[in-house]
């Protein structure tokens, strides 16, 4: 399903729209396996014509299910959009596709929702990631630098007198 609006309703009323779209619907094909969309986006719009231009205006919710990218904890994030605005023009070199006398939002509204997904989700800021096994410590490196008894270059670079 999509959300169409007719453009001669809009001349005469604003048009409210209220509802959920699947992610199936939204077609949103996201690669990031830490990041789902498994859940509906529900959105409640009201559009309006603006001149030559639609004015979509409303709230848009989106939970995912993501897993943390530290400690790989599962966590659900809540996309939400208050106060959303989106202007699509009906007129010049930027018109939005219409088909018949409708005009199609819901691609509109899967960009807005991608830009908002997260790069990296996290459970908490200071996540400290997997813990070690029990026993096993991580190596402390050699103060003399790398294997075959070298000097770090960084421990060169950190006798320099700048």
């Amino acid at each position: 399903m999509s959300i169409l609006v007719n453009l001669r309703h809009v001349e005469t009323r604003d048009l409210v729209f209220k509802g959920e779209l699947t992610p199936a619907e939204l077609a949103i094909e996201h690669p990031d396996e830490m990041v789902q969309a498994n859940q509906p986006l529900r959105y409640d719009l009201t559009v309006d014509l603006a001149g030559e231009n639609l004015l979509v205006v409303g709230k848009l919710e989106m939970v995912l299910d993501c897993t943390c990218v530290r400690c790989l904890k599962p966590l659900t994030y809540t996309i939400k959009l208050e106060g959303h605005v989106c202007i699509l023009s009906l007129d010049g070199e930027d018109k939005v596709e219409t088909v018949g006398e409708c005009v199609d939002l819901t691609p509109h509204l899967r960009e807005h929702i991608l830009l908002e997904f997260p790069p990296h989700p996290v459970c908490q800021p200071d996540c400290s990631g997997l813990p070690l096994r029990a026993g096993k410590r991580p190596k402390a490196r050699e103060a003399a630098g790398p294997a075959g008894g070298k000097p770090s270059p960084w421990e060169e670079l950190s006798k320099l007198k700048l």
